[in-house]
């Protein structure tokens, strides 16, 4: 009979298979959360996928985040993996230095991670090695920039037409 799967039990297999390279962990509504060096992301993909208790071997999500005053961890790389049989999902976090913005890819695991991981360098400019066709999905191939980076102003600061004391600013 295989064990309960829940965070706990989570938590215990990983500090067994990866306790040096998880960076930190933490429960935030229930759903557990880890961050792995960077390195060590298809590793931790591929436990998760093969785990024969934990079997969270649907990738749901792949996204990034621009975190501009983290100096060498300005992008982040966030995974979701899901078991289904277990009812139970995890988010993973990496960290990458945006002067060197590379991750191994994990279309060699799922490959439902094709177009996230196209979306995510689209947007963010995370290349992601070993990606079979890392190109803009979404955006204009002309595009010189990564429009989610927090690298541009919102707003135009030299617009004379707009009171911002309407809008509690």
């Amino acid at each position: 009979m295989n064990p309960k799967v829940d965070n706990e039990y989570i938590v215990e297999e990983l500090k067994l298979a990866f306790n040096d390279d998880i960076l930190l962990m933490d429960e935030s509504y229930g759903m557990l959360g880890l961050e792995i060096k960077p390195s060590k992301i298809n590793d931790l993909l591929k436990w998760f996928k093969e785990h024969p208790v934990i079997k969270a071997n649907f990738l749901t999500d792949i996204c990034g985040a621009h975190f501009p005053d983290l100096k060498d961890r300005e992008l982040a790389v966030i995974y979701h993996v899901q078991s289904m049989e277990n009812n139970i999902r995890v988010r993973i976090k990496c960290f990458i230095p945006i002067s060197s913005p590379k991750i191994a890819s994990a279309t060699n695991l799922y490959v439902g991670a094709n177009w996230m991981e196209r979306e995510t360098f689209d947007f963010y400019g995370v290349e992601f090695e070993g990606h079979p066709n890392l190109q803009r999905i979404l955006n204009v191939d002309e595009m010189d920039y990564f429009p989610l980076r927090k690298q541009y102003p919102l707003e135009d600061g030299t617009r004379e037409d707009k009171d911002d004391s309407y809008f509690g600013r």
